[in-house]
C-alpha cells in the first residue's frame, strides 16, 4: 500500500466515523437546520430592516447557522475525537505504521471540512429554495470568509486537542468556549443590536469576525480587511501553538 492510497483510505474511514458520530450530523447539521426552518417560518423575521443594511433578520441568521455548524465541529467533534484517540492509544499505535499520526490529523481535518461543506450547501439551498433568501451577492467574499472561519476554528479545535488531557476535558473546554463565541456571533442578539462595547469585542472574536465578512458578502461589498486579518491571526497562532504542544500519547 502506497502512502497516498493509505492516506486516502484513512480519510474515507475518518469521514465515515465523523458521519456516524452524533455530534457532527445531529448537532452540527440537523439542529441548526431545524432552527433555520423554524426562523424562516416566522413572517416578522423576513422583513427588511435598515439596522441590518436592508437585510432581514432571517438573512442574518443564515450565516449564524453556518458558523454554528463550524463551531460545533471545531469545538466539540474534532477535540473529542482526537483527545479520545490519544486517550485510547490510537495515536500511539499509529506511530508504528507507515501512515503515521500526522496523517491522522490531516484526515480528521478533511473529514470535518467535508461535513462543513455539505452543511453550508444545505443551509444555503434550504434558505434560498424554501424561503427565497438571495445568495451572497459577493460569492467570492463569502467563500473566502467561510474558508478563513473554518481554518481559524479548526485550528482552535486542534489547540484544544493538544492541551486537553482526555476526551471529557476536551469536550468541557470546547463547550465552555462555544457559548460565548456563539453569543458574539449574534446567535441570541444580532451584532447590530448589541451595545457598542459588545460590538467592539465581537469584532475581535473568531465568529464575530466571520459574521462581519458574511454580512458584507451578502450585501455585495468587498469584505473589510480587519475581520479577515483577525481570522487569519487565530488560524496561524492556534495552529502554531497546537503543533508545538500536541502530544501523541
Amino acid at each position: 500500500m502506497t502512502a497516498p492510497s493509505a492516506t486516502w483510505r484513512l480519510m474515507r474511514t475518518e469521514i465515515k466515523l465523523c458521519v456516524r458520530d452524533k455530534s457532527a450530523p445531529v448537532w452540527g447539521v440537523g439542529f441548526p437546520l431545524i432552527v433555520l426552518i423554524i426562523l424562516g417560518s416566522v413572517p416578522a423575521l423576513r422583513e427588511p430592516r435598515e439596522i441590518y443594511g436592508g437585510l432581514t433578520a432571517f438573512d442574518i441568521y443564515v450565516p449564524v447557522m453556518i458558523l454554528f455548524n463550524l463551531a460545533i465541529l471545531a469545538m466539540t467533534a474534532l477535540p473529542a475525537t482526537l483527545a479520545g484517540y490519544r486517550e485510547t492509544g490510537v495515536l500511539r499505535r499509529m506511530r508504528t505504521t507507515p501512515v503515521g499520526p500526522a496523517r491522522m490529523l490531516a484526515a480528521q481535518l478533511v473529514a470535518n471540512l467535508a461535513v462543513a461543506l455539505v452543511a453550508v450547501v444545505l443551509f444555503l439551498a434550504v434558505a434560498g429554495l424554501g424561503f427565497g433568501v438571495q445568495p451572497p451577492r459577493n460569492a467570492a467574499g463569502f467563500v473566502v470568509g467561510w474558508l478563513l472561519s473554518a481554518t481559524a476554528l479548526l485550528a482552535m479545535g486542534l489547540l484544544i486537542s493538544a492541551l486537553a488531557p482526555g476526551r471529557n476535558a476536551a469536550m468541557a473546554i470546547g463547550t465552555v468556549l462555544f457559548f460565548p463565541m456563539m453569543f458574539l456571533a449574534g446567535l441570541w442578539v444580532p451584532i447590530a443590536e448589541m451595545p457598542p462595547p459588545l460590538r467592539a469585542v465581537s469584532q475581535y472574536s473568531p465568529l464575530g469576525s466571520g459574521m462581519q465578512v458574511f454580512q458584507d458578502a451578502y450585501l455585495g461589498h468587498v469584505p473589510p480587511v480587519q475581520p479577515m486579518v483577525v481570522l487569519a491571526g487565530y488560524a496561524v497562532v492556534c495552529a502554531i501553538v497546537a503543533v508545538r504542544w500536541f502530544r501523541w500519547e
